[in-house]
């Protein structure tokens, strides 16, 4: 299975899996997590999820195969737009316990999570750019409104990735672990599925419209789907699938 699902009473323990991909989000996992999560949020008996990666990664980024021969007029109509919209939508608390890489689509995952938990192995960014493309996910926005205008550009533009212990420092995770970040992350999400769950919930809701309120969500998702048909993103990729250092045209 792609995604585990694994309930532990009043929380969820929700696991991506597909290790040989070092969980990289294709469009199905992305499915079956959007689904799990609508689902859960029905159900009375599940107060939190707690989401993580198996095998020593949360998620790579976006599977590159999918994108590499996507036009601007299919990006339009992606449903991976619908997918994050139900994500972003869990209206109950969401752990995210990242170890290892949580890179592009993989991060942007993550930094949707009520809390973060970086353990020690994590390393977070967002390098998109390197393909030629930009976040398609609200992971710039959602970055800009962690931790400001000079780091945001810094990591989107450079494609920069962090260590765990800079990535908590400038804000972008609330908890570091000095080891596996489900060793915080499981006493974190029990804390929180014994509370009010209905406070929870309200504070969430306000919390996430005070945070992203005016973020340019939808002109970032735009420029992604117009990059999608430039001749700089397929030099990008198939550079990424060379392993080698990519000849941009600005075309």
């Amino acid at each position: 299975m792609d995604l585990i699902i694994e309930p532990q009473g009043a929380w969820t323990r929700l696991v991506l899996n597909r290790p040989q991909a070092k969980n990289a989000l294709n469009t199905a996992l992305l499915a079956q997590l959007a689904g799990v999560l609508t689902e859960l949020a029905g159900d009375p008996a599940c107060r939190a999820v707690l989401l993580t990666g198996a095998e020593g990664n949360f998620a790579a980024g976006a599977d590159i195969a999918e994108i590499e021969g996507k036009t601007a007029a299919e990006g339009a109509t992606d449903p991976r737009k619908a997918h994050w919209a139900r994500i972003r939508a869990f209206p109950k608390p969401l752990v995210a316990a990242v170890d290892g890489l949580a890179l592009g689509g993989g991060f942007e995952l993550a930094l949707m999570a009520d809390c973060l938990v970086l353990g020690a192995t994590a390393k977070v960014g967002l390098p998109e750019t390197n393909l030629g493309l930009i976040p398609g996910a609200g992971g710039a926005q959602r970055l800009l409104s962690l931790v400001g205008r000079a780091r945001a550009t810094r990591l989107v533009l450079t494609g920069e990735i962090l260590p765990a212990a800079t990535a908590h420092d400038w804000g972008i995770a609330g908890w570091l672990s000095d080891g596996a970040a489900e060793d915080v992350a499981r006493p974190l999400v029990e804390k929180l599925a014994g509370r009010a769950p209905l406070a929870l919930q309200a504070a969430k809701a306000a919390l996430v419209a005070g945070a992203e309120g005016a973020l340019a969500l939808d002109q970032e998702r735009a420029a992604f789907e117009a990059l999608l048909d430039t001749a700089d993103k397929t030099e990008g990729i198939r550079a990424f699938r060379e392993k080698r250092k990519p000849g941009f045209t600005g075309r």
